[in-house]
């Protein structure tokens, strides 16, 4: 009994500290982050898709948040853009940060692929434009017609995948969501504060930090 208040006391302190450090503080951190005056907030169109972004489940098998060099592999070296920083995030809520990377990362896809005709082939059937990909198709999101009606977006395949005398037309759905798949796009260079708010890892090498991050 004489122990137990003891342990107590200190499982409860050891609750505060964590609350501290990993709640209180960051947040009281990031509420001094403003948006990068290059980052536009989202259209009406933009946010219908990034709820069909959600409602797909494309958070489970993408991630939005590049790695600097410090954690695992620098993901600059992919072509995923510098490592993010909180203000990046200003007009996301809530954030679609990701835990796993079955699919690279999206959250320059923007500005890595800026063709809107890409991206509806690529929803159609990823198998399109990589035969090995993992990614599955949303045809619910298309519809096949016999004749294509005024302001109809074609979908562009190959011939072997082209359905017989039909045309693939894009439904609201898959519009909306290319269109905030293009709007993700963070290449502009960040400011050294805002980089200084992001966890670097083990990377302490500030010559090498400043080069991958853009700072400006």
């Amino acid at each position: 009994m004489n122990r137990l208040l003891p342990l107590l006391i200190g499982a409860i302190g050891v609750l505060l500290l964590a609350t501290l450090m990993l709640v209180i503080l960051p947040a009281w951190q990031l509420r001094t982050s403003e948006p990068p005056e290059q980052l536009q907030p989202y259209t009406a169109q933009q946010l219908l898709g990034r709820d069909e972004y959600v409602a797909n489940g494309c958070l489970y098998c993408h991630s939005q948040q590049p790695r600097s060099t410090g954690q695992t592999l620098f993901d600059t070296a992919r072509g995923w853009g510098r490592a993010s920083t909180p203000g990046d995030y200003f007009y996301d809520s809530p954030h679609l940060l990701g835990t796993m990377r079955t699919g690279p990362d999206l959250f320059n896809v923007g500005a890595r692929m800026k063709s809107r005709d890409w991206h509806l082939t690529h929803l159609y059937q990823p198998r399109a434009i990589f035969d090995w990909s993992l990614m599955p198709s949303y045809p619910y999101m298309f519809e096949l017609k016999d004749q294509v009606s005024e302001g109809d977006v074609v979908v562009r395949l190959p011939e072997s995948l082209q359905p017989a005398g039909k045309h693939v037309v894009a439904r609201k759905e898959a519009l909306d969501l290319v269109e905030y798949l293009l709007a993700l796009d963070r290449t502009y260079a960040t400011s050294a504060q805002e980089l200084d708010k992001r966890d670097r890892g083990y990377d302490r090498r500030p010559a090498e930090a400043s080069t991958d991050s853009g700072a400006k």
